[in-house]
């Protein structure tokens, strides 16, 4: 499979997952949501290392590990843009 569409679909999973398991209304289509789960995935990938210790994912596997990574990094993001458009 090629790497941009690993990208793509790791982003739609986290991303439509982060979106499930974080209550509220967010009107974003489906491109949103790949943003959404791509910079997740930036993100978690990030802090995972950082911070917890979880050490690196290897680009091109898709496997449970890097989807639970993403959609933490999604729910971070989407918890910081609902802060955001509070203020």
């Amino acid at each position: 499979m090629p790497l941009w569409l690993y990208w793509i679909l790791l982003g739609l999973v986290a991303g439509t997952l982060a979106k499930f398991l974080v209550p509220g209304r967010d009107p974003s289509g489906c491109i949103i949501t790949i943003l959404l789960g791509i910079v997740g995935a930036f993100i978690g990938g990030w802090l995972g290392t950082r911070f917890f210790g979880w050490g690196k994912i290897p680009a091109g596997e898709f496997d449970f590990r890097s989807i639970g990574i993403a959609t933490v990094g999604a729910i971070v993001l989407l918890l910081l843009g609902r802060l955001v458009r509070r203020l």
